[in-house]
């Protein structure tokens, strides 16, 4: 077996290519396969031809495989084998964001406090969403609040709220989900009138995330079940596993009538990345991380997404710090940018009762559907 010792380096910018771990050889493939030249993928990573050319004949002769085709004249292109490479890479760090995300919430803690031992702290576990990574970012650098941020899956997060391993949970569902849904049995019996309050934060949208021009024209869950084609499931537990078995039962079709792969994905960035890579025909995900990777996107639903904290915890420093950053202009305005994101009473603290249409306050605490919310991560599809 070859063996082959890749160092990565954590870095911490604030944009995309500067974010998570990275490693010289998979940011030079990627740049060769962005810009199908040799030299203009040097200057992209901020070395010289001469540079570029070098490493990769260093790491053809240390891997054995030739990486790029080349021929005067015609664009570079990867080979097969580089291709694949680079596919693992991305997947991997698409599959490891959310570890990578906490070790740097660690590392940043201990640093800030190191400097500034008022550093203002909030620990917030969420489901996966590419506007609240650009919030971390946001707030450090215009409120010096440091977000440590914790991705895992809605059930998890809500339940790691009310365990105390955080002061605010991430979480979403469609607006209008029914009493008797599968967004209500996940959810109504972790978060209690009086106990908890909701902080506003997005509207999103959520559908299809195919290959570009959608060339096997998917337009309805419907027709990824009749044909078959290889779905991204996610895993269980997260909010978009509950939002697919809510739009499953909207078209009539039972809980197993996807071809779905596998291995669930944790994020909408390792799902996208299942079908940029052509290891998956289609996944259920958000519209940015779909053209974050010049993806199709056919959209099926809109969804809230809300933070919630202890009732008595709205008026710790830091929550209302983070409070003010939501309701400001400026933060409103760029989210507004993003592709299938909108600001949602953005801030503003909301009232489980009028918020949630699917709470029923007369259920009683011995009804059996309650139960079963108690306990369940994964769900059964909603009965109509």
């Amino acid at each position: 077996m070859h063996r082959v010792a890749l160092h990565y380096t954590l870095h911490t910018g604030e944009d995309d290519v500067a974010r998570g771990v990275q490693h010289p050889l998979s940011t030079l493939l990627g740049a060769v396969a962005d810009a199908g030249s040799i030299s203009a993928a040097a200057r992209r990573i901020g070395a010289s031809y001469r540079h570029g050319w070098g490493a990769l004949k260093r790491w053809e002769a240390e891997l054995g495989q030739p990486l790029v085709h080349w021929e005067q004249g015609q664009a570079a292109r990867l080979t097969d084998f580089a291709a694949k490479l680079l596919w693992a890479e991305r997947q991997a760090q698409a599959r490891l964001a959310p570890q990578i995300e906490a070790l740097r919430g660690e590392l940043e803690h201990a640093f800030a406090a190191a400097f500034d031992p008022e550093v203002q702290w909030l620990a917030l576990h969420a489901s996966h969403d590419e506007a609240l990574v650009a919030l971390r970012a946001y707030a450090a650098q215009q409120a010096g609040l440091h977000l440590d941020l914790r991705f895992t899956g809605s059930v998890d997060a809500i339940r790691a709220l009310n365990e105390g391993r955080c002061l605010l949970a991430g979480f979403h569902g469609l607006a209008q989900a029914p009493r008797h849904s599968a967004t209500a049995r996940a959810y109504r019996a972790r978060l209690k009138p009086g106990q908890h309050k909701l902080i506003g934060f997005a509207c999103r949208t959520q559908g299809l995330i195919v290959a570009p021009g959608n060339p096997l024209q998917l337009h309805t869950l419907r027709d990824v079940a009749a044909r078959a084609v290889r779905f991204v499931q996610r895993s269980p537990g997260s909010g978009t596993r509950v939002l697919l078995q809510e739009l499953l039962a909207a078209e009539g079709l039972p809980e197993d009538a996807l071809a779905t792969l596998p291995r669930g994905e944790t994020t909408h960035s390792a799902a996208a990345e299942a079908v940029a890579a052509g290891a998956a025909d289609a996944a259920l995900g958000i519209e940015a991380a779909a053209r974050q990777r010049g993806l199709g996107f056919v959209p099926l639903a809109e969804e809230h997404y809300h933070l919630v904290c202890l009732k008595s915890a709205l008026e710790q420093p830091a929550v209302r710090a983070l409070r003010a950053l939501l309701a400001a202009p400026a933060w409103q305005q760029q989210m507004a940018q993003w592709p299938g994101y909108a600001p949602l009473h953005c801030g503003d603290v909301l009232s489980l009762r009028q918020t949630l249409p699917w709470w029923n306050f007369r259920r009683k605490e011995h009804d059996p559907g309650v139960k079963r919310a108690s306990s369940a991560i994964t769900l059964e599809a909603p009965r109509r």
